[in-house]
């Protein structure tokens, strides 16, 4: 352990495929949420420290200079460095694990649980996908999903039909990214939501810099609300009650530090770090030794085809057991990184899709892929479109179709028209 030492970095970019439900729907936003880049961190030693960062979907990818600056050095220094970005850090707890033949747990703190409760995680789709979905969350062994709620499904009606399949105990926590825009509305539609008895949780249902509003909604439903940690401020949150928990995530000194806040709070909240095997794995570490990580974790590892890993994090009755082995406790399939292994720097091109939304009256609306008028810099996208106020929110009877390119010249006329504006049909 004192004469352990990091010799190199190896960095292996891989585009791990989507489920196919999460290829049609993910890649409308996140196309490029498939790629992650894997680190090997080799040792004086015959052991070798490994960790995961997904480059276009995290706190902070991983510097050249920090993988020249760790050469040398011992894993024991660099723990808590969040100078390193995700997967060098990850690599350092494995390693530090290793070398002492102990848990990343044990190096965190006391632990206070051995099986950490586990949600599945997924993009809106439409209403048959969903039922898919959580049948397929259900006969994994999960008993809780994080759904995003967006303003071009019929969500309410969406929820009543998915309750009707899953047991009494599973449990849906809405995401709505702060789409609801103001309390009058907010108020309405979370207490029509509510009703729908396996809905436990509302995350972002306003934006959350709006302080003012979220105390109102939050004095007048009867669900907990959840915040991302830092918007507004601990002291905010504690002065005005702005809301029940937390979503916690980031590098590992401030995951401690947001949870130890937290706990003095007295405020239940989920870790959200999002990556396949690897990442859940040292997730479940944390997660073990944070007394108020009490709501279902977000890792989206059930999103992918493959977890990356040799053993697979399994589900039982909604949690997952801690490793126990030294270090993050699993180890890599070098197999399946060869056969995902990408160029370095590779980022997918979006998919060759338009979306149209419709509302029962017979209006519709085209869109490109994209959040954003990313093609264009002053186009608006779906969500922006949305966001700003130019159309209704969550209309019971709205729906999201999937129009895939076809090879006509009609279909590249269209994309050409909606990357410029909205195509109002």
């Amino acid at each position: 352990m004192n004469t352990l030492r990091i010799l190199d970095v190896e960095r292996t970019w891989v585009h791990v495929p989507l489920k196919p439900r999460h290829d049609r729907h993910l890649t409308r936003e996140n196309w490029n949420w498939p790629v992650q880049e894997i680190l090997h961190v080799t040792t004086n030693s015959d052991l070798v420290g490994i960790g995961e960062t997904m480059p276009y979907y995290t706190w902070r990818r991983v510097p050249q200079e920090q993988i020249e600056r760790v050469k040398g050095q011992s894993p024991f220094d660099l723990l808590w460095d969040a100078r390193l970005g995700a997967g060098l850090q990850m690599a350092m707890w494995d390693l530090a694990g290793k070398a002492l033949g102990l848990p990343c747990y044990k190096l965190m703190g006391q632990k206070v649980r051995d099986w950490c409760p586990l949600s599945w995680w997924s993009m809106d789709m439409s209403l048959e996908d969903w039922q898919d979905e959580v049948r397929e969350a259900v006969n994994l062994g999960y008993l809780s999903a994080k759904l995003k709620a967006r303003p071009w499904r019929d969500f309410v009606g969406q929820m009543r039909v998915l309750s009707e399949i899953v047991p009494a105990e599973f449990a849906i926590e809405g995401d709505f990214n702060g789409f609801l825009r103001n309390s009058s509305l907010a108020v309405a539609y979370l207490r029509e939501l509510e009703q729908v008895p396996n809905i436990v949780m509302h995350e972002s249902p306003l934006p959350q810099e709006d302080v003012e509003a979220n105390v109102t909604v939050r004095r007048r439903i009867s669900r907990p609300i959840a915040m991302h940690y830092g918007s507004p401020s601990a002291q905010v949150v504690i002065r005005d009650e702005v809301c029940d928990g937390f979503v916690i995530g980031g590098d590992a000194a401030s995951i401690q530090r947001q949870a130890s806040v937290a706990a003095e709070m007295n405020k239940p909240f989920f870790l959200q770090m999002v990556g396949t095997g690897v990442t859940t794995a040292f997730m479940l570490h944390f997660a073990a030794t944070l007394s108020h990580a009490t709501w279902p974790a977000v890792t989206c590892l059930n999103i992918y085809t493959d977890d990356l890993i040799t053993e697979p994090i399994t589900v039982q009755h909604g949690y997952a057991h801690v490793p126990e082995k030294p270090g993050l406790g699993v180890e890599m399939d070098e197999d399946a990184l060869a056969r995902f292994k990408v160029a370095e720097g590779y980022e997918p091109s979006p998919p060759r899709t338009l979306y149209r939304v419709s509302w029962p009256s017979g209006a519709s609306v085209l869109y490109p892929p994209g959040k954003t008028g990313w093609y264009d810099p002053n186009a608006r996208g779906m969500w922006d479109d949305f966001v700003v106020g130019n159309l209704p929110l969550f209309t019971p009877g709205v729906r999201l179709d999937n129009i895939p390119d076809d090879g006509s010249a009609a279909w590249e006329a269209l994309r050409q028209r909606a990357t410029i504006a909205p195509i109002r049909e």
